[in-house]
């Protein structure tokens, strides 16, 4: 079977930021063993760390690749050999109390043909939390969260350096929760659930007892992106940060769909200088 040579085409430049430089894939698979790399975070030690969901035949492998924060080369692998998770996706870690929890989702060669819960009894996708220790790179603990807790994805630690608490969105039986953040006083905990297309704010003053100040659902726009098939769009969620609340803004719209080589599918997206989805305080 002959593979495209997509690598060699010139980059196309974009509007703005532009590329300058691709860790090829061949890089993680030689260097690392491992695939489809998905959270980012810059290190304190200059290092960029990228967590991945699995090794190059498709099958679940929780690794971190480090890049060489200058060049970008890939340094090698985070974790010690023989140490990775069976399957990965994010991670956070809180350096004051020496320690990193990292979350799964599954195989990519079962997400790759679309979520078949077959899949799930036949242990392709995860349901674990893994604690690691930030100085010695060791995996010291694996927490099974059980069948309510099944395909943890993201997980944030409090920005508060000196806290021991976090949250993580465990997506099969809670609405299918995927993205989720923390405001950066930690008073306010945000989430989606992508498949009923609503976002909400609880607030967390009370940690153990979180409290729904704000929701907005967004079904017809989902809907109609389902049935023509035309990519994704970016809306504008205005927030009470005082007393709690959602609404959306209708003179704020942005069109993935009308892209020049889309329909393109938007995911996560960051403020310039850090905002509350990536910063770690150490």
């Amino acid at each position: 079977m002959e593979v495209p040579d997509i690598w060699s085409k010139p980059r196309r430049r974009l509007i703005g930021p532009f590329c300058v430089q691709m860790v090829e894939p061949i890089d993680l698979y030689w260097k690392c063993g491992l695939a489809n790399p998905h959270t980012s975070h810059c290190l304190g030690s200059g290092q960029i760390m990228i967590s991945c969901m699995g090794e190059p035949a498709g099958g679940g492998k929780g690794g971190f690749v480090l890049l060489d924060g200058e060049t970008f080369e890939v340094v090698g692998n985070w974790e010690h050999p023989g140490e990775a998770a069976p399957f990965g996706y994010d991670f956070w870690y809180q350096p004051r109390h020496n320690v990193m929890i990292s979350t799964e989702w599954g195989a990519p060669k079962a997400l790759i043909h679309g979520f078949d819960p077959a899949h799930v009894k036949e242990g392709h996708y995860g349901s674990s939390l893994h604690v690691w220790d930030w100085t010695t790179h060791r995996k010291l603990q694996t927490l099974d969260l059980g069948e309510d807790g099944a395909i943890p994805l993201e997980i944030r630690f409090l920005h508060d350096p000196n806290a021991t608490e976090g949250f993580v969105g465990c997506a099969l039986r809670g609405c299918l929760i995927t993205d989720i953040l923390i405001s950066l006083d930690d008073r306010f905990l945000y989430f989606s659930n992508w498949l009923h297309g609503d976002i909400r704010q609880y607030d967390i003053t009370d940690r153990r007892n979180p409290r729904l100040v704000g929701q907005v659902c967004c079904h017809h726009i989902r809907l109609v992106l389902m049935l023509n098939r035309e990519g994704s769009v970016m809306m504008q969620i205005d927030v009470d940060s005082d007393q709690g609340g959602l609404s959306v803004n209708e003179n704020f719209l942005v069109d993935f769909g009308k892209e020049p080589d889309g329909p393109a599918l938007a995911h996560e997206l960051r403020y310039p200088g850090g905002d509350c989805t990536s910063d770690i305080w150490i």
